[in-house]
């Protein structure tokens, strides 16, 4: 009963310790927006990427179940 109480000690702990660091996160501002600029190239590259690289583009054609191959 003793291991009980402790288990659920550390989860009210862990909860409380995480509320407290995403209340203190928000109160941060953000003084210029070049996180987010950054945020947006990364995602515009990735998008390119998916269709540079994607299964499209490398075999010539989009898979479907009539494949001859198929692992």
């Amino acid at each position: 009963m003793i291991e009980l109480g402790i288990l659920f000690g550390l989860f009210l702990v862990t909860a409380l310790a995480l509320i407290f660091v995403l209340v203190r996160r928000q109160n941060g501002k953000t003084e210029n927006a070049d996180g987010l600029l950054i945020e947006q190239a990364r995602r515009l590259q990735a998008q390119n990427d998916r269709v540079t690289y994607g299964t499209g583009a490398m075999n010539g054609h989009l898979p479907t179940v009539h494949d001859p191959y198929r692992p």
